[in-house]
């Protein structure tokens, strides 16, 4: 299969400017009436820089961080020197609140939706097989679908949340293998005064288990967002807070795919792979091989599958404990991480909880 070509030229021009004038206002905003200060940013820049070539990538990069304002992203890549806001080939990709991006128009959502699918696919390497032709975009100013208008219908490559909708399809092109995503596993705002987390969502394990190599993987922690967007600001609430002192901790890299002390999904990984190839086995009997990111019922329900993405979660929150406890803070109480301990908020989704947090539901 042919790789696909890349984006229309003003498509790409077009993303370099925004994604440019963003960063340099956010690196403006955050060294300018606000501080931020980076620890161990020299080495996530070498990371960074040996990725700059797209053809000698080897793998993707996954960035995991907590979550403390509406504006994490893109306040916390104000660290960043401004050249990196330009640079295209090395922009990060991220998995966008409903109520501030865009609401996604797949009533289920969760580890299963249409948008991980892509994600598992930036962070690997094409081709795949083309998209499902799907219906002609919606236009309705209420929810419109989002196509690339410098791009001939034919030729443009799109992706479905629901199987009517349509989006484009970033993980096609060959110039988006082995990309950078940040995500925020606890998938919501948490602002604590304690600075805990809550429990991690499973999407993140199958960003590490089911790429075709294993991402490098970057904890972070980060501070000081939550006094710029309190969740219980007063009016006006649109409007970022200035003097706040903010800090990003970069953690060393998890990942990656060779065997050893630092990397602690290896042995998670080959797990899978079993588990994947003793599927593939059954399924061939009657059926086809799956492609990256797609997956058979068993995959998906089966007590090993469930069980693998339990622990592989629950080693990202760990990598990212370790840098927290590096910046200095004390241990987090262990229950903290447990979903159980979170149902004790009831229906309550957002607004200050029992316990003194202030939640938002991204």
């Amino acid at each position: 299969m042919d790789d696909p070509p890349p984006p229309s030229l003003l498509w790409r021009s077009g993303s370099t400017a925004v994604m440019g004038f963003i960063g340099a206002l956010t690196r403006a905003f955050m060294h300018g009436p606000n501080w931020q200060d980076a620890h161990g940013l020299d080495e996530f820049l070498k990371l960074l820089d040996a990725r700059a070539d797209i053809e000698g990538r080897q793998r993707g990069l996954i960035t995991v961080s907590n979550h403390i304002s509406v504006i994490d992203d893109p306040l916390t890549w104000g660290v960043l020197p401004l050249r990196y806001h330009f640079n295209p080939s090395n922009h990060r990709w991220s998995l966008g609140s409903y109520d501030i991006v865009f609401k996604n128009k797949d009533p289920h959502g969760g580890p299963f939706q249409p948008t991980l699918l892509e994600a598992i696919r930036l962070l690997s390497r094409p081709p795949f097989s083309p998209p499902t032709p799907t219906a002609p975009p919606s236009h309705s100013l209420r929810s419109p679908d989002i196509t690339d208008p410098f791009s001939s219908p034919s030729s443009h490559l799109t992706y479905t949340t629901n199987g009517t909708d349509t989006f484009p399809a970033p993980s096609a092109y060959a110039t988006r293998r082995y990309s950078w995503i940040h995500i925020f596993p606890e998938g919501r705002v948490h602002q604590h005064p304690h600075k805990a987390m809550r429990y991690f969502k499973w999407g993140v394990a199958r960003l590490i288990l089911e790429p075709d190599t294993c991402p490098d993987v970057v904890p972070m922690w980060i501070e000081g967002n939550d006094e710029i967007m309190p969740e219980d600001r007063a009016a006006p609430r649109w409007l970022p807070r200035v003097g706040k002192r903010c800090g990003v901790w970069f953690g060393g890299n998890v990942g990656g795919e060779e065997e050893g002390e630092g990397n602690v999904f290896h042995e998670l990984r080959e797990r899978w792979r079993r588990l994947v190839e003793d599927d593939g086995r059954r399924r061939r009997r009657g059926g086809r091989e799956l492609e990256v990111g797609v997956l058979s019922e068993e995959l998906k329900y089966g007590s090993e599958a469930v069980k693998l993405r339990e622990e592989c979660t629950m080693r990202v929150r760990g990598a990212v404990l370790k840098v927290r406890k590096e910046r200095g803070l004390p241990d987090e109480d262990p229950k903290e991480g447990l979903v159980e301990t979170w149902r004790a908020e009831g229906g309550k989704t957002e607004g200050q909880m029992d316990d003194g947090s202030l939640v938002k539901d991204t």
